[in-house]
């Protein structure tokens, strides 16, 4: 249990060294879809753990507020673009959470606000995914803004199954680059 939060804080302290909020970056082939064509498959709290429960896919929260610039630049950016939502919607269970929201939700037997949970997995700015097992099991925190190249490579780290099989971030990040991924 201590290796795996040391290897998830590991991952977290990498990704947020590098993935700079506010750097800018090569643009992911493409550019995002218009008319709604790409669209992320979003479930409430409780339906999303509900839906990963027992399956396969693993769940990326969305941790958003309403006033957030870079939760809407995420949403217009990265989220929009057809490989990004066609990926997520076939490797992952998509959850959005209100940070400031009062809505009721369930998480391991107990029942609290979505504030209350955000708080309860540290998220301190936003946007911030949090990766979890299909079984809700907490995995990692991604804080802030990541442009849509590197989260590709991010969610392809974890939704092919490469943290799962032990693999670290450096070797990953060292073959993909490789590959041209």
């Amino acid at each position: 249990m201590l290796r795996q939060s040391l290897a998830s804080m590991s991952l977290a302290l990498l990704l947020a060294a590098a993935v700079p909020a506010f750097g800018g970056s090569p643009a992911l082939a493409g550019s995002p879809a218009s008319g709604g064509s790409a669209t992320v498959a979003w479930r409430g709290w409780n339906d999303g753990l509900a839906a990963a429960s027992g399956g396969s896919k693993p769940v990326i929260v969305d941790v958003y507020t309403d006033w957030c610039g870079w939760c809407k630049r995420m949403d217009r950016d990265v989220y929009s673009r057809a490989e990004v939502s066609d990926y997520l919607n076939q490797h992952f269970v998509m959850v959005r959470l209100n940070a400031e929201s009062a809505e009721h939700v369930n998480y391991a037997g107990h029942t609290l606000t979505a504030r209350a949970l955000a708080g309860s997995f540290q998220v301190t700015g936003y946007p911030t995914m949090i990766f979890l097992k299909p079984d809700g099991t907490h995995m990692v925190n991604v804080p802030g803004y990541v442009p849509a190249d590197k989260f590709m490579k991010l969610v392809r780290f974890i939704g092919d199954g490469h943290m799962d099989k032990g693999e670290s971030w450096e070797e990953y990040s060292r073959a993909s680059g490789a590959a041209g991924k």
